[in-house]
């Protein structure tokens, strides 16, 4: 008995032993599954606000952007000026100066006139040539027109420069702010909507600038790559996914199609550059050259999502639609690709972002340059929105600092909204089986 209650106790002891080292243990993975929680968690909340930071950085200095300040002139289109038989090369900006002299006549030494001319944008003399082209029986007539301010004049009104500044340290002379004060006082300075921002082309004065053409240049940039990758993407998905053989070729096209789609985008536009513009001859800074080298940066993204949505599709269809007779061709048109075009045109959406956001290939092909005038085609020498973003923060003018943050907003609105756009499409047709 003795030892029968000696072994039993024993046995006790151990299986409290072990429920206890359990319990440590069970201890130990709890807090440490509670502390992974919490780190993830802190990961989520961190990246939050770093991208929080992000967007009220950039939006807190490119809203003022959306709005550019005016000033009325009263300008009388003097015939004698006005040549009705030279309309387009008149002295527009003889009637600008004209206009300020008697609205500040004050203003009597040269350097005051410079200074007092100073306050309006060189385009108001490209409006007024405009709206006499436009009635041209409005000459001989006196009217209140409303003209850009100059980009200092635009940075005062919205702000961004200190008056209380020593003049030696500010853009505007004394006589320059009494003028901006006076004008304000007696109604003649107003912010209005920018749609200069989104109408023209690019600029070397701040107040003049746009993003239209270099979303042009974008837009046919992007119909050159779509047109090229979609097509050329999917016939190879689907040769790679339901044709091609097993074998040692095929692995290595997989894998050199897994590697380029890591490559970066720069290696691309010095490819582009050796064999599209000095090999082929194709004009620097086009559209069509730009696409082609996106292109070649897409079709690694979109093979591969491409692949993923064939592989998706269960095997019970491809069997039931060569078990009715259809032909693997058969079967592949008209079963399994319209189950997989959803998610490859996911994938496709996304490849398209991303092109749409590269800089570094296009500025190796030449789309780098100063293009004032708006494209027309798709071999008319043109800019990319990023490329313009790249421009612009190069740019000592402050006026160019905002400028440079809202054509940033407008890029990244265009990449949600594509980016949206894929998750609609693949939460409304995705199948899941």
């Amino acid at each position: 008995m003795n030892n029968s209650q000696t072994q039993s106790s024993i046995k006790e002891n151990k299986k409290e032993r072990t429920l206890d080292i359990v319990n440590r243990g069970l201890k130990r993975r709890y807090s440490a599954e509670r502390r992974f929680r919490f780190y993830g968690l802190l990961a989520i909340v961190a990246s939050m606000v770093f991208l929080s930071l992000l967007f009220i950085s950039i939006i807190g200095k490119g809203y003022t952007a959306f709005l550019q300040t005016f000033v009325e002139l009263n300008v009388f289109f003097d015939p004698e000026i006005l040549d009705e038989q030279a309309l387009a090369t008149a002295d527009y900006q003889g009637l600008v100066k004209k206009s300020l002299r008697d609205m500040f006549p004050d203003a009597k030494g040269r350097q005051d006139r410079r200074m007092l001319y100073g306050i309006v944008s060189t385009g108001a003399s490209f409006q007024l040539r405009d709206m006499v082209l436009t009635r041209p029986d409005i000459i001989g007539k006196t009217a209140e027109v409303w003209v850009p301010a100059d980009d200092d004049v635009d940075m005062l009104v919205k702000g961004h420069f200190d008056r209380q500044a020593g003049e030696g340290e500010r853009r505007l002379k004394d006589k320059q702010l009494a003028w901006v004060d006076q004008l304000s006082a007696e109604g003649k300075i107003k912010k209005k909507f920018n749609t200069t921002f989104f109408t023209a082309g690019d600029s070397r004065e701040p107040e003049l600038a746009g993003i239209w053409g270099a979303v042009v240049g974008s837009f046919f940039t992007l119909v050159v790559t779509l047109v090229l990758s979609f097509p050329i993407a999917v016939a190879a998905a689907v040769y790679l996914e339901e044709f091609a053989p097993k074998n040692r070729w095929t692995d290595l096209i997989e894998v050199n199609i897994n590697n380029l789609a890591a490559v970066p985008s720069i290696v691309f536009g010095l490819l582009g550059l050796a064999v599209f513009l000095n090999f082929f001859g194709l004009p620097r800074s086009a559209p069509v050259v730009g696409g082609l080298v996106l292109t070649l940066m897409t079709l690694p993204v979109i093979i591969i999502a491409s692949r993923s949505a064939l592989t998706a599709v269960p095997p019970s269809i491809r069997e039931a639609a060569l078990g009715v007779g259809a032909s693997k061709m058969q079967m592949v048109a008209h079963h399994v690709l319209p189950l997989a075009l959803p998610g490859m045109l996911t994938g496709t959406i996304i490849g398209m972002a991303r092109a749409l956001g590269e800089t570094a290939p296009l500025l190796m092909i030449g789309m780098v340059a100063f293009i004032v005038d708006i494209p027309t085609g798709f071999t008319d020498p043109s800019t990319a929105l990023p490329v313009q973003i790249y421009l612009w923060a190069d740019s000592p003018e402050r006026a160019f600092v905002e400028k440079t943050s809202a054509a940033i907003i407008v890029l990244l609105a265009f990449l949600i909204a594509m980016n949206a756009a894929a998750v609609i499409l693949r939460k409304r047709y995705e199948r899941r089986w």
